[in-house]
């Protein structure tokens, strides 16, 4: 088990990102489904839940168990607002190309402002996203302060 979030509303509905599944438990984690779904890689560190919409949660899928970095050099954050199983990549603003950056099991944060902000630091740097695609329809993220650095693929 890498890391386990949950809704302050709801604190019989776990979400999990174990070494190789995304997983949910509606009984307190008495049992597991998998909920991995379309995620390019079921592969990860991080999860998180929103504040105000228990349903929703956040992963960064990364490559491998032997290749800490994010899948073709793409960093994107995925959300489901189903409560896993749909996921939606969330990548405008973020490095897509040449970005081979890990995050870590404790390196995402959300905060319960009225919108929502979620924050991660990758092995490259920090990033504080604010999602802006409530209005347009288009999940993406507004970067307030990117520090990713590029690196040649390992």
């Amino acid at each position: 088990m890498h890391r386990i979030a949950l809704n302050r509303s709801r604190p019989n509905v776990l979400f999990m990102q174990k070494h190789w599944d995304v997983m949910r438990s509606d009984d307190a984690g008495d049992s597991w489904h998998e909920i991995s779904g379309n995620l390019p890689t079921d592969f990860g560190f991080v999860i998180d839940v929103h504040a105000h919409e228990p349903d929703t949660i956040y992963v960064v899928p990364i490559k491998s168990d032997s290749e800490h970095y994010v899948p073709d050099g793409k960093l994107r954050v995925f959300r489901s607002r189903t409560g896993g199983n749909e996921w939606e990549a969330l990548s405008k603003g973020l490095p897509q190309r040449d970005c081979y950056v890990n995050v870590l099991r404790d390196a995402m944060a959300i905060d319960s402002l009225d919108q929502c902000g979620v924050y991660f630091g990758t092995t490259g740097g920090r990033y504080t996203c604010r999602p802006i695609a409530e209005t347009t329809g288009r999940p993406s993220f507004e970067i307030s302060r990117p520090c990713c650095r590029s690196r040649s693929r390992p």
